[in-house]
């Protein structure tokens, strides 16, 4: 059995790789400047508790999606370096379920975001 990682070492390991990942991957880039923006969007249009779980909770679900997304390319790509039809269809996959979430947190945003935007539109 190996030594025991202390909770600052995983803490520490998990930066690295949110780093590593972040410099590496155009998208995952693009998703925290769009995460950003909802952020200050909520914040300037005063979201209510449950609106605001709801836009960290889809911020995070992205987030993770391309984190994983970016795990299983990585893996694919260290296990297999000549076009494989499983390992495209397993990146494929993997992009997928980054779209699915992107997709849902689109939606989620405008349900929460349009309402609040149309009005200030109309007081105009």
């Amino acid at each position: 059995m190996g030594m025991k990682k202390s909770l600052k070492a995983s803490f520490r390991y998990a930066w690295r790789g949110f780093k590593q990942a972040l410099g590496r991957e155009r998208n995952l880039r693009i998703h925290m400047v769009l995460a950003a923006l909802a952020l200050a969007l909520a914040y300037g249009l005063s979201l209510s508790r449950l609106e605001w779980a709801l836009v960290v909770l889809c911020i995070g679900m992205v987030l993770v999606a391309e984190l994983f997304n970016t795990t299983v390319e990585s893996l694919v790509d260290l296990c297999q370096e000549d076009y494989h039809p499983l390992a495209a269809a397993a990146k494929d996959v993997a992009a997928a379920g980054v779209l699915i979430a992107a997709v849902a947190a689109l939606l989620v945003g405008g349900i929460v975001f349009i309402p609040r935007l149309w009005a200030i539109i109309k007081s105009f």
